[in-house]
Protein backbone atom coordinates (compact mmCIF):
# COMPACT_ATOMS: atom_id res chain seq x y z
CA UNK A 1 0.00 0.00 0.00
CA UNK A 2 2.88 2.72 0.83
CA UNK A 3 5.07 1.42 -2.34
CA UNK A 4 1.57 2.09 -4.47
CA UNK A 5 1.19 5.95 -2.63
CA UNK A 6 4.81 6.44 -3.43
CA UNK A 7 4.17 5.27 -6.58
CA UNK A 8 1.18 7.72 -7.49
CA UNK A 9 3.42 10.33 -5.77
CA UNK A 10 6.07 9.57 -8.15
CA UNK A 11 3.88 10.03 -11.07
CA UNK A 12 1.72 12.96 -9.94
CA UNK A 13 4.66 15.03 -9.49
CA UNK A 14 6.71 14.05 -12.42
CA UNK A 15 3.30 14.81 -14.77
CA UNK A 16 2.89 18.46 -12.78
CA UNK A 17 7.17 19.23 -13.59
CA UNK A 18 6.29 18.25 -17.31
CA UNK A 19 3.15 20.53 -17.40
CA UNK A 20 4.96 23.66 -15.45
CA UNK A 21 8.06 22.75 -18.21
CA UNK A 22 5.30 22.86 -20.82
CA UNK A 23 3.69 25.96 -19.55
CA UNK A 24 6.97 27.90 -19.44
CA UNK A 25 8.23 27.06 -22.82
CA UNK A 26 4.78 27.92 -24.05
CA UNK A 27 5.17 31.31 -22.05
CA UNK A 28 8.20 32.07 -23.15
CA UNK A 29 7.44 31.61 -26.83
CA UNK A 30 4.20 33.85 -25.98
CA UNK A 31 7.15 36.52 -24.71
CA UNK A 32 9.07 36.19 -27.88
CA UNK A 33 5.71 36.89 -29.80
CA UNK A 34 5.36 39.97 -27.56
CA UNK A 35 8.92 41.18 -28.25
CA UNK A 36 8.66 40.30 -31.86
CA UNK A 37 5.42 41.56 -32.80
CA UNK A 38 5.35 45.32 -34.85
CA UNK A 39 9.42 45.27 -34.97
CA UNK A 40 11.67 45.68 -37.34
CA UNK A 41 15.02 43.50 -37.98
CA UNK A 42 17.88 44.43 -40.17
CA UNK A 43 19.82 42.03 -41.35
CA UNK A 44 23.55 43.41 -42.49
CA UNK A 45 25.37 41.77 -45.02
CA UNK A 46 28.86 42.62 -44.79
CA UNK A 47 29.11 42.94 -48.57
CA UNK A 48 27.96 45.52 -51.54
CA UNK A 49 24.53 44.90 -53.06
CA UNK A 50 24.41 42.70 -55.19
CA UNK A 51 26.87 40.64 -54.22
CA UNK A 52 26.34 36.53 -53.91
CA UNK A 53 26.13 36.85 -50.16
CA UNK A 54 23.98 40.02 -50.43
CA UNK A 55 21.15 37.75 -52.75
CA UNK A 56 21.16 35.02 -50.63
CA UNK A 57 21.24 36.86 -47.43
CA UNK A 58 18.03 39.10 -49.33
CA UNK A 59 16.52 35.80 -50.33
CA UNK A 60 16.44 34.26 -46.21
CA UNK A 61 14.98 37.34 -45.21
CA UNK A 62 12.04 37.03 -47.57
CA UNK A 63 11.08 33.13 -46.13
CA UNK A 64 12.75 34.10 -42.65
CA UNK A 65 10.08 36.45 -41.64
CA UNK A 66 7.54 33.62 -42.32
CA UNK A 67 8.65 31.66 -38.79
CA UNK A 68 10.02 34.35 -36.84
CA UNK A 69 7.18 34.60 -33.56
CA UNK A 70 5.43 37.47 -34.04
CA UNK A 71 6.19 37.78 -37.40
CA UNK A 72 8.45 41.09 -37.19
CA UNK A 73 9.48 42.52 -40.75
CA UNK A 74 13.19 41.94 -41.54
CA UNK A 75 15.35 45.36 -43.69
CA UNK A 76 18.29 44.42 -45.37
CA UNK A 77 20.96 46.35 -45.43
CA UNK A 78 24.46 46.56 -46.43
CA UNK A 79 28.06 47.70 -44.51
CA UNK A 80 30.71 46.60 -46.83
CA UNK A 81 34.21 46.79 -45.72
CA UNK A 82 37.40 45.35 -45.18
CA UNK A 83 35.89 41.71 -46.00
CA UNK A 84 33.08 41.78 -44.14
CA UNK A 85 34.74 42.91 -40.71
CA UNK A 86 33.42 46.49 -41.01
CA UNK A 87 30.16 45.03 -40.54
CA UNK A 88 31.06 42.04 -37.83
CA UNK A 89 33.28 44.67 -35.81
CA UNK A 90 29.89 46.85 -35.67
CA UNK A 91 27.74 43.93 -34.60
CA UNK A 92 29.79 42.46 -31.96
CA UNK A 93 30.75 46.06 -30.39
CA UNK A 94 27.92 48.15 -31.33
CA UNK A 95 24.56 46.83 -32.44
CA UNK A 96 21.54 46.04 -30.30
CA UNK A 97 21.92 42.93 -28.20
CA UNK A 98 18.11 42.13 -28.37
CA UNK A 99 17.74 40.18 -31.30
CA UNK A 100 17.00 42.62 -33.66
CA UNK A 101 20.01 42.82 -35.62
CA UNK A 102 22.00 39.83 -37.11
CA UNK A 103 24.76 39.68 -39.49
CA UNK A 104 25.37 37.80 -43.15
CA UNK A 105 29.43 37.72 -43.51
CA UNK A 106 31.50 36.49 -45.48
CA UNK A 107 32.76 32.83 -44.78
CA UNK A 108 36.33 34.18 -43.24
CA UNK A 109 34.71 36.07 -41.05
CA UNK A 110 34.71 33.69 -38.09
CA UNK A 111 38.54 32.71 -38.67
CA UNK A 112 39.53 36.34 -38.91
CA UNK A 113 40.29 37.11 -35.48
CA UNK A 114 42.94 34.32 -35.34
CA UNK A 115 45.13 35.41 -38.83
CA UNK A 116 44.06 39.44 -38.72
CA UNK A 117 43.64 39.92 -34.98
CA UNK A 118 44.69 43.85 -35.59
CA UNK A 119 41.54 44.16 -37.58
CA UNK A 120 39.05 41.87 -36.05
CA UNK A 121 37.80 43.13 -33.28
CA UNK A 122 35.49 40.66 -31.57
CA UNK A 123 35.35 37.17 -30.35
CA UNK A 124 33.45 34.92 -32.75
CA UNK A 125 33.21 31.98 -30.49
CA UNK A 126 30.78 34.63 -28.60
CA UNK A 127 29.09 35.92 -31.21
CA UNK A 128 25.68 33.54 -31.01
CA UNK A 129 25.25 31.48 -35.03
CA UNK A 130 21.60 30.73 -35.96
CA UNK A 131 22.33 28.66 -38.66
CA UNK A 132 24.19 28.13 -42.17
CA UNK A 133 22.25 27.42 -45.80
CA UNK A 134 24.96 25.74 -47.42
CA UNK A 135 28.65 24.39 -46.73
CA UNK A 136 30.60 26.15 -49.62
CA UNK A 137 33.58 25.88 -51.73
CA UNK A 138 35.95 28.38 -53.52
CA UNK A 139 37.59 28.58 -56.82
CA UNK A 140 39.25 30.66 -58.43
CA UNK A 141 38.39 32.11 -62.50
CA UNK A 142 40.33 34.48 -64.76
CA UNK A 143 38.45 36.62 -67.43
CA UNK A 144 39.01 34.66 -70.84
CA UNK A 145 41.25 37.11 -72.11
CA UNK A 146 43.29 37.30 -69.16
CA UNK A 147 46.97 35.99 -70.20
CA UNK A 148 46.67 33.05 -67.77
CA UNK A 149 44.31 30.87 -68.74
CA UNK A 150 45.05 27.49 -66.46
CA UNK A 151 46.67 26.43 -63.53
CA UNK A 152 49.85 25.21 -64.89
CA UNK A 153 50.74 28.50 -66.52
CA UNK A 154 49.89 30.39 -62.95
CA UNK A 155 52.49 29.02 -61.94
CA UNK A 156 54.89 30.87 -63.99
CA UNK A 157 52.94 33.72 -65.04
CA UNK A 158 51.44 36.52 -62.79
CA UNK A 159 48.17 37.40 -63.15
CA UNK A 160 45.65 40.94 -61.02
CA UNK A 161 43.76 39.11 -58.71
CA UNK A 162 40.91 41.44 -57.25
CA UNK A 163 39.50 41.39 -53.38
CA UNK A 164 38.02 43.59 -51.30
CA UNK A 165 40.52 42.70 -47.90
CA UNK A 166 40.84 40.33 -45.55
CA UNK A 167 38.32 38.18 -44.78
CA UNK A 168 37.48 37.80 -48.60
CA UNK A 169 38.14 34.35 -49.98
CA UNK A 170 40.02 36.04 -52.83
CA UNK A 171 42.24 37.65 -50.03
CA UNK A 172 43.07 34.73 -48.01
CA UNK A 173 43.21 32.15 -50.41
CA UNK A 174 45.37 34.59 -52.81
CA UNK A 175 47.74 35.23 -50.52
CA UNK A 176 47.64 31.55 -48.74
CA UNK A 177 48.11 30.36 -52.85
CA UNK A 178 51.17 32.96 -53.64
CA UNK A 179 52.86 32.22 -50.47
CA UNK A 180 52.53 28.36 -49.33
CA UNK A 181 52.14 26.79 -53.13
CA UNK A 182 53.72 29.02 -55.31
CA UNK A 183 50.96 30.32 -57.47
CA UNK A 184 51.36 33.51 -59.03
CA UNK A 185 48.91 35.83 -58.19
CA UNK A 186 49.42 40.04 -57.71
CA UNK A 187 46.50 41.18 -55.59
CA UNK A 188 44.26 44.46 -55.89
CA UNK A 189 42.71 45.27 -53.08
CA UNK A 190 40.24 47.91 -52.10
CA UNK A 191 37.18 46.71 -53.77
CA UNK A 192 33.66 46.70 -52.26
CA UNK A 193 32.99 43.41 -52.52
CA UNK A 194 32.55 40.90 -55.78
CA UNK A 195 30.43 42.54 -57.37
CA UNK A 196 32.66 45.79 -58.32
CA UNK A 197 35.60 43.23 -59.02
CA UNK A 198 33.49 41.48 -61.03
CA UNK A 199 33.16 45.00 -63.33
CA UNK A 200 36.57 45.43 -63.23
CA UNK A 201 37.43 42.30 -65.00
CA UNK A 202 35.10 43.05 -67.22
CA UNK A 203 36.68 46.56 -67.71
CA UNK A 204 39.84 44.82 -68.35
CA UNK A 205 41.05 46.47 -65.05
CA UNK A 206 42.33 42.74 -63.43
CA UNK A 207 42.43 39.04 -64.56
CA UNK A 208 40.97 37.05 -61.61
CA UNK A 209 38.82 36.53 -58.31
CA UNK A 210 38.52 33.92 -56.19
CA UNK A 211 34.75 33.50 -54.78
CA UNK A 212 32.68 30.82 -53.38
CA UNK A 213 30.96 28.64 -55.74
CA UNK A 214 26.84 28.94 -54.86
CA UNK A 215 27.75 32.79 -54.58
CA UNK A 216 29.12 33.21 -58.10
CA UNK A 217 25.79 30.81 -58.97
CA UNK A 218 23.18 33.01 -57.48
CA UNK A 219 24.92 36.55 -58.73
CA UNK A 220 26.64 35.27 -62.15
CA UNK A 221 24.58 32.10 -63.67
CA UNK A 222 25.30 32.78 -66.90
CA UNK A 223 28.83 33.34 -67.06
CA UNK A 224 30.30 29.42 -67.21
CA UNK A 225 27.88 28.77 -69.72
CA UNK A 226 28.55 31.94 -72.04
CA UNK A 227 32.12 31.07 -71.54
CA UNK A 228 33.36 34.24 -70.54
CA UNK A 229 35.50 33.24 -67.95
CA UNK A 230 37.84 30.40 -67.38
CA UNK A 231 37.95 28.54 -63.97
CA UNK A 232 41.43 27.31 -62.82
CA UNK A 233 40.77 25.16 -60.42
CA UNK A 234 38.91 24.73 -57.23
CA UNK A 235 39.76 24.89 -53.03
CA UNK A 236 37.47 22.12 -52.16
CA UNK A 237 38.82 19.08 -49.66
CA UNK A 238 35.84 16.60 -50.84
CA UNK A 239 35.93 17.35 -54.25
CA UNK A 240 32.16 17.49 -55.08
CA UNK A 241 30.72 16.98 -58.18
CA UNK A 242 30.05 19.94 -59.96
CA UNK A 243 33.79 21.05 -59.57
CA UNK A 244 35.37 17.58 -60.03
CA UNK A 245 36.53 18.29 -63.67
CA UNK A 246 38.63 20.91 -62.54
CA UNK A 247 41.90 20.79 -60.85
CA UNK A 248 41.80 20.56 -57.27
CA UNK A 249 44.41 23.38 -56.13
CA UNK A 250 45.10 22.32 -52.09
CA UNK A 251 46.37 18.99 -53.52
CA UNK A 252 49.76 21.26 -55.19
CA UNK A 253 50.39 21.62 -51.05
CA UNK A 254 53.91 19.42 -51.05
CA UNK A 255 54.22 19.25 -46.93
CA UNK A 256 52.02 18.48 -43.90
CA UNK A 257 52.65 22.11 -42.89
CA UNK A 258 51.32 23.36 -46.08
CA UNK A 259 48.09 21.39 -45.67
CA UNK A 260 48.04 22.09 -42.20
CA UNK A 261 47.55 25.70 -43.67
CA UNK A 262 45.52 25.02 -45.77
CA UNK A 263 43.21 23.43 -43.50
CA UNK A 264 42.82 26.39 -41.18
CA UNK A 265 41.97 28.76 -43.75
CA UNK A 266 39.39 26.64 -45.38
CA UNK A 267 37.38 25.68 -42.78
CA UNK A 268 35.38 28.37 -43.68
CA UNK A 269 33.99 26.08 -46.01
CA UNK A 270 32.14 23.84 -43.71
CA UNK A 271 30.20 26.55 -42.18
CA UNK A 272 29.67 27.97 -45.47
CA UNK A 273 27.03 30.67 -45.37
CA UNK A 274 26.24 31.67 -41.69
CA UNK A 275 24.41 33.89 -40.00
CA UNK A 276 24.92 35.58 -36.71
CA UNK A 277 23.41 37.96 -33.64
CA UNK A 278 26.11 39.58 -31.28
CA UNK A 279 26.60 38.47 -28.05
CA UNK A 280 24.03 38.48 -25.07
CA UNK A 281 21.06 38.21 -26.96
CA UNK A 282 17.96 37.09 -24.60
CA UNK A 283 18.17 33.09 -24.87
CA UNK A 284 14.32 32.68 -25.36
CA UNK A 285 14.72 34.97 -28.49
CA UNK A 286 18.17 33.36 -29.93
CA UNK A 287 16.46 29.98 -29.50
CA UNK A 288 13.26 31.36 -31.66
CA UNK A 289 15.50 33.28 -34.03
CA UNK A 290 17.82 29.43 -34.43
CA UNK A 291 14.33 27.46 -34.69
CA UNK A 292 12.66 29.78 -37.55
CA UNK A 293 15.86 29.75 -39.24
CA UNK A 294 15.91 25.66 -39.27
CA UNK A 295 12.20 25.91 -40.30
CA UNK A 296 12.95 28.14 -42.95
CA UNK A 297 15.73 25.95 -44.71
CA UNK A 298 12.79 23.08 -44.88
CA UNK A 299 10.56 25.39 -46.06
CA UNK A 300 9.25 24.74 -50.01
CA UNK A 301 8.83 27.92 -50.69
CA UNK A 302 12.08 28.69 -49.89
CA UNK A 303 14.18 25.51 -51.40
CA UNK A 304 12.23 26.24 -54.67
CA UNK A 305 13.73 30.33 -54.43
CA UNK A 306 17.13 28.55 -53.72
CA UNK A 307 16.44 26.10 -56.85
CA UNK A 308 16.11 28.52 -59.08
CA UNK A 309 19.59 30.97 -57.63
CA UNK A 310 21.30 27.12 -58.45
CA UNK A 311 22.04 27.13 -54.89
CA UNK A 312 22.37 23.95 -53.28
CA UNK A 313 21.00 23.91 -49.43
CA UNK A 314 22.87 21.73 -47.28
CA UNK A 315 21.77 23.35 -43.81
CA UNK A 316 23.51 23.50 -40.50
CA UNK A 317 21.62 24.35 -37.43
CA UNK A 318 23.36 27.50 -35.12
CA UNK A 319 24.44 24.59 -32.87
CA UNK A 320 26.90 22.93 -34.92
CA UNK A 321 27.74 26.43 -36.37
CA UNK A 322 28.63 27.82 -33.33
CA UNK A 323 30.64 23.97 -32.10
CA UNK A 324 32.52 24.05 -35.29
CA UNK A 325 33.27 27.48 -35.05
CA UNK A 326 34.53 26.76 -31.48
CA UNK A 327 36.53 23.69 -32.41
CA UNK A 328 38.67 25.72 -35.13
CA UNK A 329 39.81 28.19 -32.38
CA UNK A 330 40.26 25.47 -29.53
CA UNK A 331 42.13 23.12 -31.66
CA UNK A 332 44.41 24.67 -34.22
CA UNK A 333 47.87 24.49 -33.04
CA UNK A 334 49.35 27.72 -32.58
CA UNK A 335 52.12 27.23 -34.61
CA UNK A 336 49.65 27.22 -37.82
CA UNK A 337 47.99 29.95 -36.69
CA UNK A 338 51.21 31.90 -36.22
CA UNK A 339 52.50 30.94 -39.47
CA UNK A 340 49.13 31.46 -41.30
CA UNK A 341 49.14 35.22 -39.79
CA UNK A 342 52.20 35.88 -40.67
CA UNK A 343 51.23 35.49 -44.57
CA UNK A 344 47.76 37.28 -43.98
CA UNK A 345 49.84 40.87 -41.96
CA UNK A 346 53.02 40.90 -44.59
CA UNK A 347 52.90 43.84 -46.55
Amino acid sequence: MILRSASRAIRTSALSFLLICAATAAQAQEDVAAFYRGKTIRMMAGVAAGAGTDLIARMLARHLVNHIPGHPSIVPQNMPGAGSLQMANNLANQAPRDGTVFGAPLNGMPTAPLMTPKTARFDPTKLIWIGSIYRSNNFAYVWHTAPVQTLEQLKTQEVLLGTPGPGSGSYDLSLLSREVLGLKFKLVRGYEGSTQVNIAMERGEIHAQIVGWDSFKAAKPSWIPDRVITILGHYSLEDPPELRPYPRIVDLARTEADRQALRLVLARQSYGRPFFLPPDVPPARVEALRRAFDATVRDPAFLAEAEQMKIDVSPMTGEEVQALIAQVHETTPAAVVERVRAIMEAP
